[in-house]
Formats: C-alpha cells, sequence, structure tokens
C-alpha cells in the first residue's frame, strides 16, 4: 500500500511538472504577452535604479531651470520648479508600482482567507462572508476608495491598505467558487475518510487546485490597482507633494498643458504603457493556464 500511494505522488508530480512546461511554453508562444512582459520588466528595473538613467534628485528645486523643453540633459524636461521630470517618473514609478503589489498582495490575501472560509465550511460562515462582499459590491469602488482616503492621512502604507481593503471581495468570490468545485471531488473525500484534518485538506488537496485562476485574476488586477493609486494621487488624496506620483505629476502638469505638454504627456505615456503591459502579460498567462483557452504552440507532448 506505501509502494503504490508513493508511486502515485509521484505520478501526480511528474503530471504537474509537464502540465507547468506546457504552460510556460504556451505562454512564450504568446508574442503579446511577451512584449508585455518586456516592457514591464524594463520598466520595473528603471524604477528600481533610477540612478543608471538619470542623475538629478525627484525633489531637488532649481527655479533657473524651470519648464525646459526635453533635451539631452533632460531627457524628459524639467517641470515648473525646475526638477527633473525623467527623475520623477522614476522614482513615481517605484511609489505606483509599490503601492499596486502592496495593494493586490493584501487583496489575495483577504480574499483567499475570506473565500477559502467561505467555501469549504458553508452554512452561517459563508452566508456572512458573501452578505458582507455584497455590501462592498455595493459601492462605487473610486467613491468608497475617496472615502476611505478623505478620514486618514494619506500616504504610501494607507494608500496600500486602502486598495487592499477595497479590493477583497472579488478575490473572495473566486476562491470561494474555486473551493465550492474542488471540495467534493474523489480524492478530497478520500482524504477526508483517511482522516485528515481540515487545514491538511484545505493546504494540500483544495488550494493548489486554486492557483491557476488567481495567478491570472492577481495579474490583472496589478493593473487596477495602479491605476486606481493614479486617480487618487491625481485627486490629491494619494501621494502627497513633493513626492512624485504619477497620478500626481498629471494633475499638475494640466494647467500647463499648452505650455508645457511634456509634464502630462510623458508620465501618461509611461502609466499607459505599464497598465497595458500588465494586461498583456495577465491575458497570457490566462491563455497558457486555462485549459478551456489553449492556444497553439510547437513543441513536444
Amino acid at each position: 500500500m506505501a509502494a503504490a500511494a508513493n508511486m502515485k505522488k509521484c505520478a501526480v508530480r511528474r503530471r504537474r511538472r509537464r502540465e507547468s512546461k506546457r504552460a510556460a511554453a504556451r505562454f512564450v508562444f504568446n508574442r503579446a504577452a511577451v512584449a508585455g512582459l518586456v516592457v514591464l520588466a524594463a520598466i520595473a528595473a528603471a524604477t528600481l535604479m533610477p540612478g543608471l538613467l538619470t542623475r538629478f534628485d525627484p525633489v531637488e528645486m532649481e527655479l533657473s531651470a524651470s519648464l525646459q523643453p526635453p533635451s539631452a540633459e533632460h531627457l524628459f524636461g524639467t517641470d515648473a520648479f525646475g526638477r527633473d521630470v525623467l527623475s520623477r517618473v522614476l522614482y513615481g514609478g517605484r511609489v505606483s508600482l509599490g503601492v499596486g503589489l502592496a495593494a493586490r498582495t493584501l487583496s489575495l490575501i483577504l480574499g483567499l482567507l475570506a473565500g477559502t472560509v467561505a467555501g469549504y465550511f458553508g452554512g452561517k460562515p459563508d452566508g456572512f462572508i458573501m452578505r458582507l462582499a455584497d455590501i462592498t459590491f455595493a459601492f462605487p469602488t473610486l467613491l468608497l476608495l475617496i472615502a476611505i482616503m478623505a478620514v486618514v492621512t494619506p500616504g504610501v502604507w494607507a494608500l496600500s491598505a486602502a486598495l487592499g481593503v477595497v479590493g477583497w471581495a472579488a478575490m473572495a468570490r473566486l476562491v470561494r467558487a474555486q473551493v465550492l468545485s474542488v471540495r467534493g471531488r474523489d480524492y478530497v473525500q478520500a482524504a477526508r475518510a483517511a482522516g485528515a484534518s481540515h487545514l491538511k485538506l484545505i493546504v494540500r488537496y483544495i488550494l493548489p487546485q486554486c492557483l491557476s485562476p488567481l495567478i491570472v485574476v492577481f495579474t490583472l488586477g496589478l493593473g487596477m490597482m495602479i491605476m486606481a493609486e493614479s486617480s487618487l494621487s491625481f485627486l490629491g488624496l494619494g501621494i502627497q507633494p513633493p513626492d512624485p506620483s504619477w497620478g500626481g505629476m498629471i494633475a499638475r502638469g494640466i494647467p500647463l498643458m499648452r505650455t508645457a505638454p511634456w509634464l502630462t504627456i510623458l508620465p501618461g505615456l509611461v502609466l499607459t504603457l505599464v497598465i497595458c503591459s500588465i494586461n498583456l502579460v495577465g491575458d497570457g498567462m490566462r491563455d497558457a493556464l486555462d485549459p478551456r483557452r489553449l492556444v497553439p504552440w510547437k513543441g513536444g507532448r
């Protein structure tokens, strides 16, 4: 019996490795997804190592160099206070990407916990969590974020927490649906009959089957979080000056759109590239991981 169980485990591991290789091959075959990943990686690397592209401080003012158009010295020009726009875009990108990633991770953790409890145990916990999710969905996301940020001190951590708390409900519904579809399968029932605890059933047998859709939704939702952070900063409820952020830079450049269009266009272009790249990567991961949306690929079995 022990030998048969070990053979079965090895077969399962081999099947999972084979499926992972096939998913990776399908993703690589998707040119749009690969292009999005390259662009996203390049922008992320530039925000993490801004010193390679610019030598200027993002908050240091030089009024004698105000509103200079893009040039060899200032590739993205300067703003009304003489600050280098490229430097501010790179440092602002570090904030926007960091807030988006932190907020999406928090929403994943909260949604994973709530959805697992609701889907596995059912009954009153399920009803309470889903009604709480319905209440969250009843409010427009941006209005709910504005209400939260209006009563807290604006900052990176407050913004990340607000975005993460608002985004938990959609993730919880997805996890609940996945858990409901998995918990009744034969191998889960067999493990329960063999005496497996609730924690072991959830961690070892149920959650691994939910990873593929969670990865896709996490990736696609990352762009939404970055856009929400930029929207709040645009409205003055996110990152506060003089710290740079893409949304704040766009907002402060609008009054000077006629005389200094680079103040708005260039940060907006970088933000657009990031959102489009994340969406392309998310679409590619969906095609690679979802067996109902397989794309053809050239490779072995």
